[in-house]
């Protein structure tokens, strides 16, 4: 069954939200000791790239200037290569990549909600 593409792209910022949240204020090395919070991220994460998955291909055609198979791909990684995920690497996604991605997908929601 093919999921409403409002609720995918309200998935993911939600996601962003929570990371947002889990990381205000907080420096590299406040969120590396962070064990909970770092958790909460890299699940966050996974949650953006589950949901990439199930986007219509027009959205990923329209928006290029996002790494969509990057998107995807840090998914598994983090499921299944999750005792070699950097701490650092995930902080530089979300101190560089989500501000980006969360441009597009409010405004992709925006088009979305206007059934345009």
């Amino acid at each position: 069954m093919e999921r409403d593409v409002l609720a995918v792209l309200e998935e993911i910022v939600g996601a962003i939200e929570a990371i947002r949240e889990a990381t205000r204020g907080k420096t590299f090395e406040e969120f590396r000791k962070a064990r909970v919070e770092r958790l909460a991220v890299e699940r966050a994460i996974e949650i953006i790239s589950e949901a990439a998955r199930r986007l219509p291909i027009d959205i990923l055609a329209r928006n290029p200037e996002i790494e969509w198979r990057k998107v995807k791909a840090i998914g598994n990684v983090l499921r299944h290569e999750y005792h070699r995920v950097s701490d650092k690497v995930i902080w530089d996604v979300v101190q560089y990549e989500l501000d980006e991605l969360e441009r597009t997908i409010r405004s992709e929601f925006e088009l979305a909600s206007r059934g345009t």
